[in-house]
C-alpha cells in the first residue's frame, strides 16, 4: 500500500492526508443507503490506511451521513481524523433553498456538532452560497463560531472568485471545495488562481467525474432509481456517446501506464499541486485501496499535456448539473450595506 503523505491545506495551519474520503455516497444520492456496519468498517480502514480527511454535509441523507460518521469516530478514531462538514442547503426545504443568514449558520453548526458527536468541527464549509445575504454577514457568524471553539477552520464550496475574496477579507478561508477533474476544468480560469493568490487550499470533489472516469458506460448501466446521477446532463444519451470518447482515451493512456483509468484520473488531480486534496468517494474497501495507489502514479509533463489536450474544458458535452441549482453561484451576494436582518 502506498504511503499517504500529509499536506498543509491552505495557509492557516490545517494539515490533512493528501487524499481524503468523500462520505456522501454511503448515505445518499448514489443509490440506496449502504449498510451501516460496512460503512463504519470502511471509514476505519481509511483512517488506518492514512486517509484521515473525511468529508460530509448535513444535506447528505439528510442528516444520516453525519450520524454515521459520528458513530465511526468512536473508539479513538476522532483523534486521528480531520472532519469536514457543510451547511447552507436547507434540507427542510423540498427545493433545496440556500441559506446563509446568521441564525441558520449557528443552528446548522449546533446540529452538526450533535450528530457528529464532536466538540469541534475541523473544517466547516458553506456548502452553497446564499445570494440574498452578503457574504460578510455569513462570515461574521462563522468567525464567531471559530472564536467560540466550535469550528477550527472555515471553508467555502462552489463560490465565485469575488465572493471568495470578500469572505477572506472578513476571516481567512482555509479551503475552497469545488468540482475539479479531467471532465470538470472550468475552475482553472479564475477560481483556482484566486485561491492560490490568497493562500487558500483546494479540495477537489468528484475527482473521478462521479465515477465516469472509473467505469465509463458501465456506470450508467448500473444506476438505480435512487441514483441522482441519472439526471445529470452529461449522462444523457445525447451527451454520453460524445463523452465516452474522453473515457476511452483516458483508458488507453492508463493501459499504457499500467494503472486503472481511475488511478490515472486521480493522479492528474494530485499533480496539480500540494495545495490540492482530492476527496474521491467510495463504498468499497477494494476501491479505497485502488484510490490510494493513485498517489504512486507519476505523470511526466508530456503525459499531463496529453491528458489535458484530450480533456480540455470544451471536450465534455453537457452541464455539470441539471440547472443552476447546486452549481457555483452565478451572481454575487449583495453588498454589505444592503443587509437588513429580519
Amino acid at each position: 500500500m502506498a504511503t499517504v503523505k500529509r499536506i498543509k491545506l491552505g495557509s492557516q495551519g490545517l494539515e490533512v492526508s493528501a487524499q481524503g474520503l468523500g462520505c456522501m455516497g454511503m448515505s445518499a444520492f448514489y443509490g440506496a443507503p449502504k449498510p451501516e456496519p460496512e460503512m463504519i468498517e470502511l471509514i476505519h480502514h481509511a483512517i488506518d490506511s492514512g486517509i484521515t480527511f473525511l468529508d460530509t454535509s448535513d444535506i447528505y441523507g439528510p442528516l444520516t451521513n453525519e450520524i454515521l460518521l459520528g458513530k465511526a469516530l468512536k473508539g479513538g478514531y476522532r483523534e486521528r481524523a480531520e472532519v469536514a462538514t457543510k451547511f447552507g442547503i436547507n434540507y427542510a426545504d423540498p427545493n433545496g433553498e440556500f441559506r446563509g443568514d446568521p441564525a441558520y449558520v449557528r443552528a446548522s453548526c449546533e446540529g452538526s456538532l450533535k450528530r457528529l458527536d464532536v466538540d469541534c468541527i475541523d473544517l466547516y464549509y458553506q456548502h452553497r452560497i446564499d445570494t440574498r445575504v452578503p457574504i460578510e454577514i455569513t462570515m461574521g457568524e462563522l468567525k464567531k463560531l471559530v472564536e467560540e471553539g466550535k469550528i477550527k477552520y472555515i471553508g467555502l464550496s462552489e463560490a465565485s472568485a469575488s465572493t471568495i475574496r470578500r469572505a477572506h477579507a472578513v476571516h481567512p478561508i482555509t479551503a475552497v471545495q469545488l468540482e475539479w477533474s479531467l471532465w470538470a476544468r472550468d475552475v482553472e480560469e479564475e477560481i483556482i488562481p484566486t485561491c492560490r493568490e490568497l493562500g487558500i487550499g483546494i479540495v477537489a470533489y468528484s475527482p473521478l467525474g462521479r465515477g465516469f472516469l472509473s467505469l465509463g458506460k458501465k456506470l450508467t448501466e448500473s444506476f438505480t432509481k435512487e441514483d441522482f446521477r441519472q439526471h445529470l446532463p452529461r449522462f444523457q444519451p445525447e451527451n454520453l456517446e460524445h463523452n465516452l470518447k474522453l473515457f476511452e482515451r483516458v483508458k488507453e493512456i492508463a493501459a499504457r501506464k499500467g494503472c486503472t483509468p481511475s488511478q490515472l484520473a486521480l493522479a492528474w488531480v494530485h499533480h496539480q499541486g500540494d495545495d490540492v486534496c482530492p476527496i474521491p468517494g467510495t463504498t468499497k474497501i477494494a476501491n479505497l485501496n485502488e484510490n490510494i495507489k493513485a498517489l504512486s502514479v507519476k505523470l511526466t509533463p508530456e503525459e499531463m499535456g496529453e491528458l489535458e489536450s484530450i480533456a480540455s474544458a470544451e471536450a465534455v458535452k453537457g452541464d455539470r448539473y441539471p440547472s443552476v441549482l447546486f452549481t457555483y453561484e452565478n451572481a454575487d451576494t449583495p453588498p454589505l450595506s444592503s443587509w437588513k436582518p429580519s
